[in-house]
């Protein structure tokens, strides 16, 4: 077949190139410490667009750092069955004794630029036990607030805002990843959910939430990433790839850095919110996706946060596919989920 990057052998020894700040595990315990000290604030409001059968949906909002109000998709199954002690007692107790079942629970996060979708292609999941939630992305197409101030250019996207700020916590990327965590640890306290049992999924920029939120968050307990956004940006431009999602790298060097002075510092500050650096946090069993003719996320970028990660993990290659929907990928998804 032909190639566009490197072949199987190549992907799976490749350690990536973009710079890993020498402050990185710093900055991101600091930005955990501020989301700690960010009380969520959830609210669940039934959903008036459309009213399902044997499952209850919500509009989710709660806050994010910064204070920004972040919008999610709720759903969960109507009634629990009863969880039946380990001793069962005389039958005139049972009653009483008996307690809800907690549920597993997924969270999914959409492509860059988009939103969280339509409520019925998600009934599948709390038909089958799950609860989920479907986070909008503060800034992009969907209901979250994006209440950001930065300094420099914010032209066409969420990769450089903030990169020209003197102050690398305002990345937005920063809190585009935090906003994961806040969604996982408010669906991890409901009533009906196990937090012991907790995974999340996404395609493109929502593999690359996947990576981030099971890096940040370390109850996440499985993760299936498809063809994951926001790995080894340096990588992406030296393949001459800085078009379609990452086309806002080459505007912003032919702005403001036209004869690349700055190029070191440039790939250096992204780093930051390089998933392949977040990668080693991660202590949920992975499942990525990969399609191997993806000129938008290459996949030596996907796999240099693959390689990286030292829990148990596998991958799923489609050698003639490129960016776009996988033949099967959410059925296998699902049965992966499964697990929980």
């Amino acid at each position: 077949m032909p190639l566009i990057d490197l072949p199987l052998s190549g992907l799976l020894a490749y350690a990536g190139r973009n710079p890993r700040p020498a402050d990185f595990d710093a900055y991101w315990t600091a930005a955990l410490r501020e989301l700690d000290a960010t009380d969520p604030q959830p609210e669940l409001r039934p959903a008036t667009a459309i009213t399902p059968h044997n499952t209850e949906a919500f509009d989710l909002w709660f806050t994010g750092v910064g204070g920004a109000r972040i919008y999610a998709k709720y759903l969960r199954p109507k009634s629990a069955p009863p969880t039946a002690p380990a001793s069962t007692p005389s039958t005139s107790t049972l009653t009483s004794t008996l307690k809800p079942a907690r549920r597993p629970a997924v969270l999914q996060f959409h492509g860059y630029s988009g939103h969280s979708g339509d409520w019925l292609d998600k009934f599948g999941w709390p038909a089958e036990g799950f609860c989920y939630a479907a986070m909008d992305c503060r800034g992009q197409g969907g209901r979250s607030e994006d209440n950001g101030r930065v300094k420099g250019t914010t032209l066409r996207g969420h990769i450089v805002r903030g990169l020209d700020d003197p102050d690398p916590r305002n990345l937005a990327f920063r809190q585009i990843f935090l906003d994961t965590v806040q969604l996982a640890r408010v669906v991890m306290s409901f009533p009906e959910v196990d937090p012991d049992r907790v995974g999340c999924f996404g395609a493109s920029q929502g593999g690359a939430l996947t990576l981030a939120c099971a890096a940040l968050e370390p109850r996440i307990r499985r993760a299936a990433p498809v063809f994951p956004f926001l790995c080894d940006y340096q990588r992406v431009w030296e393949m001459d790839l800085t078009k379609d999602a990452y086309e806002e790298l080459r505007t912003f060097f032919r702005a403001f850095d036209p004869r690349h002075e700055r190029e070191p510092e440039i790939f250096t500050t992204l780093g930051y919110i390089d998933c392949q650096h977040l990668a080693p946090r991660i202590q949920a069993e992975v499942l990525m996706f990969t399609s191997l003719m993806d000129t938008i996320c290459p996949p030596s970028s996907q796999f240099a946060a693959y390689n990286k990660i030292t829990a148990q993990k596998n991958y799923v290659l489609y050698p003639d596919f490129t960016h776009e929907p996988l033949p099967g990928q959410l059925d296998r998804t699902y049965a992966f989920m499964r697990g929980l």
